[in-house]
């Protein structure tokens, strides 16, 4: 009896233990099952992060880098204007130019270019070819006015083709604005510079140097950071408001 009773608690012994390798079974084909699947949607997931982290392109990159040149009137043997003071144009609107094409370096869409960088005389006709054969978006002329009456004073803004003005306009109120001389608007004008540029192209008259008032502004570090920024400002609302 007591061998029986030996026997058929083995039995249940030996049923138990199958019964947990059986369900340990069941447990690990489960796992294995569903840890292939677990990895892929994490292997899928880093592969479409890196894809996209590799062809997402900076806002840099998306914008069109547009080509701007920046034209220091006169030079060299040409002075410009003689100014109330003595001072003369061309050293002027050279440092003007170089602080603006300065700020438009700063700038991720924009490309800059001068068509001088010293005292030296360029003629008119190159440089208005210096800005076609970079195929330029637009092309800056900045200059300081004369008058034989040292009264008048005021700031202008001058292009040629129609679809420059806009263009004009744009950086005109800007420019006005910054450089608290009265607005004498933007006109249409003939200048040779204008002309054979093919490309949108103004001409700044900051404002007038036989001023006396006008000048001393003028040759101000503080007022030709203030206009130079004015500038270029003007030129990024042009661009920006249009790809928008």
């Amino acid at each position: 009896m007591k061998r029986v009773r030996r026997k058929q608690l083995q039995l249940r012994q030996a049923i138990f233990m199958i019964s947990i390798v059986v369900f340990m079974g069941m447990v690990w084909s489960i796992y294995a099952l569903s840890s292939p699947i677990s990895g892929n949607r994490i292997t899928t997931s880093a592969e479409s992060t890196v894809s996209l982290n590799k062809h997402m392109a900076t806002p840099q990159e998306v914008s069109k880098r547009y080509k701007i040149v920046i034209d220091a009137g006169h030079g060299g043997k040409d002075p410009g204007a003689e100014g109330a003071s003595g001072n003369l144009e061309r050293a002027y609107t050279l440092a003007l130019s170089t602080k603006v094409f300065d700020l438009l370096q700063q700038e991720p869409r924009f490309e800059a270019h001068r068509t001088r960088t010293d005292d030296t005389f360029v003629k008119l006709e190159d440089r208005a070819q210096i800005a076609n054969d970079l195929d330029a978006d637009v092309f800056v002329s900045i200059h300081g006015n004369t008058y034989s009456d040292p009264d008048v004073s005021g700031t202008e803004t001058y292009y040629y083709a129609d679809e420059s003005f806009l263009f004009a306009s744009e950086v005109h109120e800007q420019l006005a604005e910054a450089t608290g001389f009265r607005d004498r608007g933007v006109k249409k004008e003939g200048w040779n510079v204008l002309k054979l540029s093919n490309n949108l192209a103004i001409l700044l008259e900051m404002g007038y140097l036989t001023n006396p008032s006008d000048e001393a502004d003028m040759l101000s570090e503080m007022h030709q950071n203030r206009t130079a920024q004015a500038i270029v400002k003007g030129i990024k609302k042009y661009f920006v408001d249009r790809e928008g």
